[in-house]
C-alpha cells in the first residue's frame, strides 16, 4: 500500500464527530489492533468542512488514545496520509495520523488568530 500524505492546512476546519474509540483488530475476542510499534490503535471520526461546501465525514486512525479530544472539538491533526485499498470487490481509501489534538478556544480557523 502506498501511503499518499494529505495537507490538512487545505481541508478548512475539522471537528471530531465521534471521540477516540480503541480499534479492533478482532471484534469477536475484543483484541486490540496495534501499530508496529506496540501501541494500540484508536480511531477517531473527523469531520472534515472546506468554506461553504458540504460535510464529509473521515475516520482516521491514530496510535493510543487522544486525550481532550470530544465530539464538536475542534482539532489538529497532525501527520496525515491516506492510503487506498482493495480486498476482492471492496476498494476504499483509509487515514492514519500521527497525532489528533484538540485546537485551543479562539486559536482555530473560525475564530481568532491563527
Amino acid at each position: 500500500m502506498q501511503s499518499i500524505p494529505v495537507d490538512t492546512a487545505r481541508l478548512g476546519v475539522l471537528r471530531c464527530a465521534i471521540p477516540p474509540e480503541v480499534k479492533y483488530s478482532n471484534a469477536e475476542t475484543k483484541e486490540v489492533k496495534k501499530d508496529r510499534e506496540g501501541n494500540p490503535v484508536w480511531t477517531v471520526a473527523v469531520m472534515v468542512r472546506q468554506e461553504a461546501r458540504r460535510i464529509s465525514v473521515i475516520e482516521i486512525a491514530v496510535p493510543g488514545d487522544q486525550k481532550g479530544v470530544t465530539e464538536g472539538t475542534e482539532v489538529r491533526v497532525t501527520g496525515l496520509v491516506a492510503f487506498a485499498w482493495a480486498m476482492g470487490d471492496r476498494h476504499g481509501i483509509s487515514f492514519r495520523a500521527n497525532a489528533i489534538t484538540p485546537v485551543p478556544p479562539g486559536t482555530g480557523k473560525t475564530g481568532g488568530a491563527e
